[in-house]
């Protein structure tokens, strides 16, 4: 039988997991696994809730970013809205479009997902969603969300598609969330794609399978109110 030719689960076995550190969000742990061909190693990464991330395009052909400013790298980048998983209960769409409202001040009428990424797979078991958001209106940000931390001096505004792409390319723009956005964005509509994009409410097999990544999965991701 031949090797499945994508993605695809596997299991090795566990011999030890130990927390070295405990942080707001995320552990630091260790793995001590044995390999297929009997070697025993050690693995350090970081476990990580999942996130979020949408690229709105409006009828202009802008995308909607925010500025923010990130500790481990010293930088303020342009980033989509974006947004971790770490509502216990809530489905991935509706973390998207509270996600889109509480930075952008946006809600939007067609979603659909662009592409499924792990943004460092090597260290952090973080998976990242990343969702097309058209038919845009503004919306309040929801009852109760206030703007603190890096957030409080976080600023959101439009910048052109082709700009974007532009900056990905000359190396102005890093944010992993933005990078694989437009360009998948870009892609999907120059191969006529978009129609065919997945719906937003799409299964996500790697966060719902047994034992999976998801530290906190949703009740439910059937569809959602649509903005």
């Amino acid at each position: 039988m031949s090797a499945p030719r994508w993605d695809h689960d596997e299991t090795w076995r566990v011999d030890s997991h130990e927390v070295l550190a405990t942080g707001r969000v995320c552990d630091f742990v260790n793995d001590t696994i044995t390999t297929p061909t009997g070697e025993q190693v050690a693995r350090q990464y970081i476990t990580h809730p999942g996130a979020v991330g949408i690229i709105a395009l409006d009828d202009q052909d802008r995308v909607a970013v925010v500025r923010q400013y990130r500790q481990p790298v010293e930088m303020i980048l342009v980033e989509p809205p974006a947004g971790l998983l770490d509502v216990a209960g809530e489905n991935y769409l509706h973390a998207a479009q509270r996600e889109l409202a509480e930075e952008a001040q946006l809600a939007a009428s067609d979603w659909r997902i662009l592409v499924d990424i792990f943004t460092s797979p090597g260290g952090s078991q973080e998976s990242l969603r990343i969702f097309l958001a058209r038919g845009l209106r503004p919306a309040p940000r929801p009852d109760g969300f206030v703007l603190e931390g890096e957030e409080a001096t976080m600023s959101h505004d439009w910048e052109p598609l082709d700009d974007l792409v532009d900056a990905v390319f000359a190396g102005n723009c890093q944010s992993p969330t933005l990078v694989t956005g437009v360009t998948a964005l870009v892609t999907a509509r120059d191969r006529g794609m978009i129609d065919r994009l997945r719906p937003a409410d799409a299964p996500w097999p790697v966060r719902e399978r047994p034992g999976g990544l998801s530290g906190m999965p949703p009740e439910s991701n059937g569809a959602a109110e649509q903005g």
